[in-house]
């Protein structure tokens, strides 16, 4: 039983981590990536992962555990990704007045400007390859763990981890690719930092036995909730604003939300019983 949920786990972490290629393919095969397409993709993330977060994970475990210990779960789950989020920042892809300037300037003008800091742009994109395989360990948990409780929760927190990992993929092959010139060291480094999602789901397959207490597995999908509540609120929604503007980022998040509550939905139909809640 432990195998065949830590290979479903793999699979869909896999799918969740190598979306960073997909990210990183944005970047390649277009000369000037499209911010304003890439700040609504992140705001449509942000609404899967504020609709499962609080309609689905928070929400049955304080159905199931009761709303002090449910809640001190969550916050608990906030408190450590909020501490992994101090000492390990997450890069965004650049600054708006940099994007700004570009659109000025012109795109050569700003490729031309970059390439005047290749060392220090290099060490950026390094850095942000680093941070972001970092941030993966508790994502690559979060679809080992709900796994464990369904495969309804699993697809769900994985296909919401994709769509947040493309913006990941684009952080980490935009700087690598101006400052080495180089097509395939950026979708190489883009996808390695990807594959640590998987990783996460090795390392947390032999922390936490499949014989866990229903409570202690509620209490962990609770602060999974939490985790993914404030990765959504610290990282992703201040990217979707800033390059896709207030307003059209809102409406994406709602999609967003729309969208992971039919898929909820569906999938509580379509599964059988004995793999979803």
């Amino acid at each position: 039983m432990v195998d065949s949920q830590m290979l479903v786990a793999l699979g869909l972490s896999l799918v969740g981590g190598l979306s960073t290629s997909l990210g990183a393919l944005f970047v390649v095969l277009s000369d000037t990536p499209n911010m304003k397409m890439l700040g609504l993709l992140q705001g449509f993330a942000a609404g899967l992962m504020l609709s499962i977060s609080f309609l689905d994970l928070a929400h049955n475990a304080i159905n199931s555990i009761g709303f002090l210990k449910g809640n001190l779960w969550f916050f608990g789950g906030v408190i450590f990704f909020a501490c992994i989020a101090k000492f390990i920042p997450e890069p965004t892809i650049g600054p708006s007045t940099d994007v700004k300037r570009r659109k000025k300037n012109g795109d050569e003008g700003g490729k031309d400007m970059v390439k005047k800091h290749r060392r220090q742009v290099l060490y950026s994109g390094i850095i942000t390859a680093i941070g972001i395989s970092l941030h993966n360990f508790p994502e690559g948990m979060a679809v080992f763990l709900g796994s464990i409780k369904g495969m309804r929760v699993g697809v769900n927190l994985a296909l919401a981890i994709a769509l947040h990992n493309i913006p990941e993929g684009v952080a980490v092959a935009l700087p690598i690719y101006f400052a080495t010139e180089s097509k395939w060291q950026a979708f190489k480094l883009a996808t390695l930092s990807g594959l640590a999602e998987p990783l996460g789901v090795v390392i947390v397959a032999y922390l936490f036995p499949s014989s866990l207490s229903p409570e202690i597995l509620e209490g962990l999908l609770g602060a999974v909730g939490g985790i993914m509540a404030f990765l959504t609120l610290h990282e992703m929604l201040p990217l979707a604003f800033d390059y896709a503007g207030q307003k059209q980022a809102v409406k994406a998040v709602f999609v967003g939300m729309a969208c992971m509550s039919a898929s909820l939905y569906f999938l509580e139909l379509s599964l059988p019983e004995t793999m979803s809640l």
